[in-house]
């Protein structure tokens, strides 16, 4: 089910396959690419080095940024995935970035972060929850048109949400212990009087 999700707005593109290699995938990603840029608003005109900057600027932090060509255009899309080793194939990338999009990775072991694979496991529940397909063409078409029935009332996502609120509000509850990176669920009560008796006993007197 090759996929494309927009947090903000909740809207899904998706297409039903039989495959998911490179000759599939790239052509239906430009593709999709190309009609999104279409709606966004024309790109806002800068010199060189305001352009570099705002690319340079989601590179910052990488262990792994992409090698960015001297010149670059308007930055007008964020497009974030996994790292497929077809994701980095260099000729989908340089087509991104010719098109104003930078390709963003999430981490080895992340899956959790591409919010696609979040959108895909409800689109797969609503289409075939007790429903028994016979093939592949039944599934692709029950897909497809739960992803329709999806985009007619889209849910925004939102990072974090109130699972992120409850671990802010765990972590807040914590109290660091010496320095260390071990934590306690309530502070060490201190023993001033043992503290002021040792004080006093080694004071000298000048």
């Amino acid at each position: 089910m090759l996929t494309l999700f927009h947090p903000r707005s909740g809207a899904v593109r998706i297409q039903g396959v039989t495959s998911a290699t490179n000759a599939v995938l790239h052509p239906w990603l430009k593709a999709q690419c190309t009609a999104i840029l279409a709606t966004l608003p024309p790109p806002t005109a800068g010199d060189a080095a305001t352009q570099t900057a705002l690319w340079q600027v989601w590179q910052h932090g990488l262990r792994q940024p992409l090698t960015l060509p001297a010149a670059l255009p308007p930055l007008r899309m964020l497009l974030v995935w996994d790292n497929l080793a077809g994701h980095h194939t260099p000729d989908m990338v340089l087509w991104l970035i010719e098109h104003g999009s930078m390709p963003l990775y999430t981490p080895l072991g992340g899956s959790w972060l591409n919010m696609a694979e979040s959108v895909q496991r409800i689109i797969v529940r609503r289409a075939l929850a007790g429903q028994s397909p016979e093939t592949p063409q039944q599934i692709i078409e029950a897909l497809e048109a739960t992803a329709q029935s999806w985009n007619r009332e889209p849910t925004p996502f939102v990072w974090g949400g109130k699972r992120a609120a409850r671990r802010q509000r765990s972590r807040q509850r914590r109290h660091a212990l010496g320095g260390s990176g071990a934590c306690i669920q309530r502070p060490v009560r201190q023993r001033t009087g043992i503290l002021k008796k040792w004080l006093k006993s080694n004071q000298t007197t000048h």
